[in-house]
């Protein structure tokens, strides 16, 4: 149930820590993961790899207490119903409207309701009944649910997605959004940080966590500074690549 661990955490004001996994699908990666990782994003979006590849990692990760999400590349809601059926949770890429979310809410937080009934919850909220809704919410306990704020639009219908009952967190993918406000990879252009700001402000009146998916240490650290409690720092492919910088800088430097 580390899905619902990563949600109390959340909804105690705590700030949880991660990273996307891109590349390495293999469950020996967590022997070298340190304590205090809270979450991994696995990644079937810009790459060739499918969510089965990642399914022995998630079963590795279980015992360390550590959420395993898996990022779609998909809105359709039967294929998110399918990833929080596997994994502790679901990220959805680049979301904008109130309706199409809810009924990706849905999806991940209404497992088994289905048809006419799941229907009426997306339009109003409610189940048939509440031993229904005590049993959905038994069901569904261990499902978290972000979608990714990607778009000025995105962040317009912010509040009005914030308001959906079910949503765990929301995060900035910073290249779509810089692209989007046209800024391209601008991180440090003050429109940015603001809209960053604009993001976790409205998150928080909902009690919803916020933050970016950043590749650089100070992008981060001034997004915690700007109140940010979800943070999905970088990858493996990331790590691999500085690690053996370093080490041929360091070995090659005693030459």
């Amino acid at each position: 149930m580390n899905g619902k661990r990563l949600k109390e955490k959340l909804q105690a004001g705590e700030r949880v820590f991660g990273f996307f996994v891109v590349s390495m699908s293999y469950p020996t990666v967590v022997e070298v993961l340190p304590d205090g990782v809270d979450f991994v994003v696995c990644t079937t979006e810009h790459n060739a790899l499918d969510l089965a590849d990642f399914v022995p990692l998630q079963y590795a990760l279980r015992p360390r207490g550590i959420a395993c999400l898996a990022r779609v590349h998909s809105h359709d809601p039967w294929d998110i119903a399918r990833v929080c059926d596997t994994y502790d949770g679901v990220v959805v890429p680049y979301v904008e409207d109130v309706l199409q979310v809810r009924r990706m809410v849905a999806a991940a937080k209404c497992r088994t309701l289905k048809g006419e009934a799941l229907e009426h919850w997306v339009q109003t909220g409610d189940f048939p009944s509440d031993a229904t809704r005590d049993y959905i919410a038994g069901r569904n306990a261990n499902a978290v649910f972000a979608p990714m704020i990607e778009s000025p639009r995105s962040v317009e219908n912010l509040d009005a997605i914030c308001a959906i009952p079910g949503i765990d967190a929301v995060f900035v993918g910073p290249n779509d959004m810089t692209v989007s406000m046209g800024i391209p990879e601008e991180r440090d252009h003050p429109d940015f940080i603001a809209i960053m700001q604009r993001i976790i402000d409205i998150a928080a009146q909902h009690g919803v966590a916020a933050g970016c998916h950043f590749h650089k240490l100070e992008h981060s650290q001034r997004m915690i500074a700007q109140g940010a409690r979800f943070i999905p720092y970088g990858s493996d492919h990331q790590f691999i690549g500085e690690g053996v910088r370093g080490m041929l800088k360091a070995l090659r430097g005693q030459g």
